[in-house]
């Protein structure tokens, strides 16, 4: 098969690992980067011109788009899915989970736990938003923000009305979210591949911080999880409509609640913690799909 990874930089350790795992597998693999990509429609049909090549016999991609160039990276999937090129995660999945508010708003109709958010219009009304999640600390999350970027803990009520206003000065949304004390500064990235949890660390943020994220000074270990983490991690990933996921979790006295689930989850820090080939997963996966004919006509969305 020849399988395409649109990536940006074919030197990240994500990048590197899955077209290792192509090869490894028996396939050809090509690293592409999605922003030099054309788009073409006209009466022939969809087509995608990289560096004047059109690119043609492709059989399979696997999308690492980052979180600044979602609205064209999302584009080019989706031009793959129309030229019935399978992709391992799906074009609609991706803008989903890239909208910070659209997918808290799935992940509250699917029932899964989460903690308590809140978004209005009427930021000068900050104790009637405030009511709505409780007494400080309150969390303070930027929509566009990633890997812990654009989040405030505000520790007091006060505290809270003045960087809700600083942003509205700024006309910049922002979510409320309840702050979860036990957690810890710890969270629990589960990593998903078909309907199934390849991988699990807990990641536990540097003293004095309460974000987890690697790329705050975190650490990272691997966990044993529980029954209810376990379902709850996979019932987020499907109301997303993500074969490919990552779902970050924390540890509540409320039980497992979800904080965010990510579309193109970095493989470093969980195959490090876990010592899992998670890249050969994923290749697995697509060779799995086209051997069941799931090119799928269904998955083609406009």
């Amino acid at each position: 098969m020849n399988i395409v990874v649109l990536s940006r930089n074919p030197g990240l350790y994500s990048t590197k690992r899955l077209l290792e795992a192509i090869e490894q597998r028996g396939h050809h693999g090509r690293v592409i980067d999605h922003l030099n990509c054309d788009i073409i429609m006209d009466d022939e049909g969809p087509s995608i011109f990289y560096e004047g090549e059109s690119l043609e016999d492709v059989d399979a991609i696997i999308p690492r788009i980052g979180a600044s160039v979602t609205f064209y990276g999302s584009a080019v999937v989706r031009q793959f899915e129309m030229m019935k090129v399978f992709s391992a995660v799906d074009s609609l999945a991706i803008t989903r989970s890239r909208d910070k508010l659209r997918s808290l708003q799935i992940l509250s109709r699917s029932g899964v736990g989460m903690p308590k958010t809140a978004f209005t219009n009427f930021s000068r009304e900050e104790n009637k938003i405030l009511k709505h999640i409780g007494e400080a600390p309150v969390v303070i999350k930027l929509l566009e923000g990633t890997q812990g970027l654009g989040v405030v803990l505000a520790e007091t009520n006060k505290a809270a009305k003045s960087v809700i206003e600083a942003f509205d000065s700024l006309k910049t949304r922002v979510i409320l979210q309840e702050f979860i004390k036990e957690a810890g500064g710890a969270d629990i990235r589960i990593f998903i591949v078909d309907g199934e949890v390849v991988g699990a660390m807990k990641r536990q943020g540097a003293e004095g911080e309460f974000r987890s994220n690697l790329h705050r000074g975190g650490n990272a270990t691997v966990v044993k999880l529980s029954r209810s983490e376990k379902a709850t991690a996979l019932k987020a990933a499907k109301s997303m409509g993500l074969a490919i996921a990552g779902v970050d979790l924390l540890q509540s006295k409320r039980g497992p609640m979800v904080l965010e689930v990510n579309s193109s989850p970095g493989l470093e820090g969980i195959e490090a913690a876990t010592g899992e080939d998670i890249a050969s997963k994923i290749v697995e996966y697509i060779e799995k799909s086209l051997k069941k004919d799931r090119l799928p006509k269904d998955r083609i969305k406009a």
